[in-house]
């Protein structure tokens, strides 16, 4: 789901007088590396008389060099963009090996490529201390990059505060420490120094930065900004091999994301400038506007749809509903919405691997409260779900089941029971479900003597685990993973002779009832024992329930 937002950015110089201006070098137009997608763009500069030259500066930068031929008491340049505001994980890239910690060293090749980026433009004793502060506080040999730059970009927003600057120009690193604050583009120049004598390359960038107001309120961080805004801003970007170039934003100390759109990237500030140029001596005033509105806007999880946008979608449902019931037409419908844990998302369960006890520990209880808000005296069931290509095994599926008309299928809660207690043991003895067996046996009017007990495939375990390597010990495996040696593991601890499970023959038959009975024919239940080739009843080797395993 993505924001689509409009961009403009309007520049007016006024003029006392006629002037002549000279060509001048407009850096307005996004970088060719800026990781937003830019899905329109157009820069219109008046007086309209005038020529125009797109080119590239030493750096890449793109240039609409502007020549004026005419005297103007107005110069105007203005920039409306459309921007896709797909969000961007700054941390999505690849480094080659030698760069993973800190301190690196750049090949001589591409040393010498870098070289306006690793010369120290500025330094002085405030600017020592601080470096030599953060080498023995913050980061130490061996470092990996991502945390030395997350580290050297956090300490520069700790240090320097945010002061919004009108004077032209861009305060000295010295000057910057020591008044302990700067605007964006004060604390971007202390960074590419910082980083330079460092040895990490660094260039300055300036750029567009559009910030928009969260759907919701973080629950744990700033609230971020109270309307959509957009304005010229200024950062750090430092040369990785492997990774390119990464921005970095001092003056939030995070690293740049889709809301930073780069348009100039200098070894020095000056040449970052957006507008570049010189006019007859006058009287001069300025003004300058940038607006950014939302164009489109998908509905997302944290904004949904509106209550007219969902009757609308409703109505629709409902006419194409009519239709289908008009030729017959009978179709089913799942959803499947999918929930990551708030305490640990970054466990494998919710990024890598499928199940997990602690997973299902979490939809069980998930289960509970759904069917606690939504269907009281509904019936909870187990049981198997998709089976994914790969896989040993379907994955579970945790039901909730009740009737259209609000009757309860089951009323007492408290005899439907996990098998699976919180601290991962079983709730449930084998002796327990013997009891449990013999229990239904009796109630649906049967001698338990109908019970079969049922047993895992004795002589194949025994011929898979003579198969193994002498220096592999089955016992040793992880029981929770789903392989066959494992599975073997399993098998061995419990016992190659204990009961796996018990099988109770059901068919159901029709008792007929009288008319005078007053009562319609209802499914009686009929069983018998199997005839076994052999003397017990084994079950199909796998990891699924007894029950599908006959």
């Amino acid at each position: 789901m993505s924001i689509h937002v409009a961009l403009h950015h309007r520049s007016v110089y006024n003029f006392d007088r006629p002037v002549t201006l000279s060509p001048h070098e407009i850096r307005l137009r996004p970088a060719a590396h800026a990781r937003t997608p830019v899905l329109s763009y157009s820069l219109r500069i008046a007086p309209a008389k005038h020529f125009l030259n797109w080119q590239q500066d030493v750096y890449g930068n793109y240039v609409a060099r502007a020549v004026f031929p005419d005297l103007t008491r107005e110069l105007a340049v203005t920039v409306d963009l459309v921007a896709d505001m797909t969000v961007i994980n700054p941390f999505d890239f690849f480094v080659e090996t030698y760069a993973e910690r800190y301190p690196f060293r750049y090949p001589d090749s591409l040393a010498k490529e870098l070289a306006p980026f690793l010369e120290t433009a500025e330094s002085g004793p405030r600017l020592t201390r601080w470096l030599q502060e953060f080498r023995t506080t913050a980061v130490r040999d061996g470092t990996h990059i991502n945390d030395f730059l997350v580290a050297v970009n956090q300490r520069v927003q700790h240090d320097i505060a945010y002061l919004l600057r009108m004077q032209p120009g861009v305060q000295s690193c010295e000057q910057t420490l020591a008044v302990k604050s700067g605007s964006c583009r004060d604390s971007a120049w202390l960074m590419v120094n910082v980083l330079r004598h460092l040895r990490i390359a660094a260039r300055f960038v300036s750029g567009y930065l559009i910030q928009l107001v969260a759907d919701i309120k973080s629950l744990d961080g700033p609230t971020g900004p109270q309307a959509d805004f957009t304005d010229l801003h200024a950062w750090a970007e430092a040369y990785i091999p492997g990774a390119g170039w990464i921005g970095l934003d001092p003056t939030s100390g995070l690293l740049t994301g889709e809301g930073h759109i780069p348009l100039a990237c200098t070894a020095v500030p000056g040449s970052a400038a957006p507008i570049i140029g010189m006019t007859d001596v006058c009287e001069a005033t300025f003004a300058v506007s940038m607006t950014v509105a939302r164009l489109r806007e998908d509905p997302r999880v944290t904004r949904p749809y509106s209550i007219d946008q969902w009757n609308a979608i409703v109505a629709l449902g409902h006419a194409v509903d009519a239709q289908l019931q008009s030729g017959d037409v009978r179709l089913t419908q799942g959803g499947e919405p999918t929930f990551v844990s708030v305490d640990d998302m970054d466990g494998d369960e919710w990024n890598l691997t499928a199940l997990s006890p602690a997973k299902l520990k979490l939809a069980r209880d998930l289960r509970r409260r759904l069917q606690r808000r939504f269907a009281p005296g509904a019936l909870l069931h187990f049981s198997q779900g998709k089976w994914y290509p790969g896989e040993p095994l379907p994955r579970w599926a945790l039901g909730v089941y009740w009737r259209v008309d609000g009757k309860p299928i089951w009323s007492d809660p408290s005899l439907i029971v996990d098998d699976v207690a919180d601290n991962g043991q079983a709730v449930c003895t084998d002796a327990d479900g013997l009891r449990f067996a013999a229990r239904l046996a009796e109630r649906l009017g049967f001698n338990p003597h109908y019970l079969i007990p049922a047993y895992e495939d004795v002589r194949r375990a025994v011929a898979e685990e003579d198969a193994l390597p002498v220096n592999i010990d089955p016992l040793a495996e992880d029981l929770n993973a789903l392989t066959s040696r494992a599975r073997l593991a399993r098998l061995l601890r419990r016992g190659l002779g204990s009961v796996a499970g018990y099988v109770l023959p059901l068919r159901a038959a029709v008792r007929k009832t009288t008319q005078a009975d007053g009562r319609e024919d209802r499914p009686n239940w009929r069983s018998s024992r199997w005839p076994l080739k052999s003397e017990h009843l084994y079950l199909i080797p796998g990891d699924s329930p007894a029950g599908f395993r006959l």
